[in-house]
């Protein structure tokens, strides 16, 4: 989360100071039309900086994935790069707007316009002819993303929908990019500010258009086809076996991908559930009914259905230096964990890990899978059912481990509970940095 913070902080400061370079926000003479003439002129910097950023991150560039900690912190940085950018945008918006119903209402008198005269080069002279259809454009692409970023951040939005939907963003993007070449000030393109505004425009526009084209990730897709299922329907889980033609890279375990079975539902990201063995080409996906789509799976999903895949995404993936390791796979947590389980049987290492797996639900069927799973791995397997067993907290898993101020732990479940067991155990002395997460909440 830090690496989150920090970025997003980067990202507010660097054209900050980059635009109090070339401005001021305590201009001579000092008023409120003077005032406001500058703060539409940083709002709008920043507002557009926030949104190219955002557009370039939801291209998934994977260079970028180890610097961040993987994808789900991407996206976590994706979102609140658009919230900043909305909050921003709104305050730009009202110093737009409010004072134009303030004059209007008598509270203001616009100052009258200073005198022509000056001679002004071609393409300044054509900016300017733009003003006016560069405001209502920006005006109503505004509106449209406000819509837009108000449906991702409501969760009971159905999920394809909201792939939709936030889709269309990119449109409101362009149109705002324009507003905002149009409408900056001249000075700027001549200065450092500029100059970064340039590269972000072009590469956000640029982004933009890859998403509306529906060429985000078109180099790390592969095609598969379905080869078994499995029910599980006390755990209302489905287990999907999919073989995979050539152009996948491989996996390590932990790592999940986007799932296409539906053109018209579009790419979910589901947790594989299997080692990579280049010989059989599988993935193995197991998903919980937990919305709309995954309770359709089971009625969706045949043998034979022709699958699309793309990824690898991720960097939960086990690797630390730490002599021993705590798992914590919650629910459907256990996905990864079972994938490495499976990878650590058929190439064994000599750390020590302890699996804890805490279930509301139980399937003897699929224990009975998970318990073969660990002894083979060499993995001890803390079993916790609720109702039975108790809720799983960090004082259970100290007294399980006694050891566990050497170990690292590794998280996947409910967010509300990994977040509690990490404040339990840092307030205990586990280093941050050895408390690892999945964040795998794509909006």
């Amino acid at each position: 989360m830090k690496r989150i913070k920090f970025s997003l902080l980067a990202v507010l400061l660097l054209p900050t100071v980059l635009w109090l370079a070339a401005d001021s926000l305590i201009p001579e003479p000092f008023s409120y039309f003077s005032f406001r003439t500058v703060f539409m002129q940083y709002s709008g910097v920043i507002s557009i900086a926030l949104m190219s950023v955002a557009m370039l991150l939801a291209l998934r560039p994977k260079w970028l994935e180890p610097r961040l900690d993987g994808l789900d912190k991407m996206y976590r940085l994706h979102k609140w790069l658009g919230i900043a950018a909305l909050v921003v945008a709104v305050i730009h918006w009202w110093w737009a707007q409010g004072t134009k119903w303030m004059v209007g209402w008598g509270w203001l008198v616009k100052p009258a316009k200073a005198g022509g005269g000056q001679t002004l080069g071609v393409v300044e002279a054509w900016l300017r002819s733009q003003r006016g259809f560069a405001e209502g454009v920006g005006e109503w692409a505004f509106y449209a993303a406000v819509v837009f970023i108000a449906l991702a951040l409501v969760k009971r939005f159905p999920y394809h929908w909201f792939a939709k939907t936030h889709q269309w963003i990119a449109l409101a993007y362009l149109a705002l990019a324009y507003h905002a070449a149009v409408l900056i000030k001249m000075d700027y393109w001549t200065q450092p500010i500029g100059w970064l505004l340039a590269l972000l425009l072009l590469g956000g526009c640029a982004a933009a258009l890859l998403a509306l084209t529906g060429r985000i990730g078109a180099g790390r897709k592969a095609q598969g086809t379905i080869v078994a299922l499995t029910d599980y329907p006390a755990l209302r889980v489905l287990e999907t076996t999919i073989a995979l033609e050539e152009g996948w890279p491989g996996h390590a375990a932990g790592q999940f991908a986007f799932v296409t079975s539906d053109r018209s539902e579009g790419a979910h990201p589901y947790t594989i559930a299997s080692a990579w063995n280049a010989a059989e080409r599988r993935l193995v996906f197991i998903t919980k009914a937990l919305g709309d789509h995954t309770s359709r799976l089971r009625e969706k999903l045949r043998i034979g259905l022709p699958i699309t895949v793309e990824g690898p995404y991720g960097c939960f993936d086990f690797a630390d230096a730490a002599p021993r390791q705590i798992w914590i796979g919650a629910g459907i947590g256990i996905t990864p964990f079972i994938a490495r389980l499976k990878q650590r049987a058929a190439t064994p290492d000599n750390k020590l890990i302890d699996l804890f797996h805490p279930t509301a639900d139980f399937d003897q069927a699929a224990i009975d899978r998970l318990t073969a799973d660990a002894a083979a791995a060499g993995v001890r397997l803390h079993l916790l059912v609720d109702g039975k067993d108790g809720r799983l907290n960090g004082e259970g898993i100290r007294a399980a481990v006694p050891e566990w101020q050497s170990a690292s732990l590794w998280f996947c479940g409910p967010p509300g509970f990994g977040q509690a067991l990490r404040a339990d155990f840092v307030a205990h002395g586990l280093p941050p940095e050895r408390f690892h997460q999945e964040l795998f909440q794509m909006r």
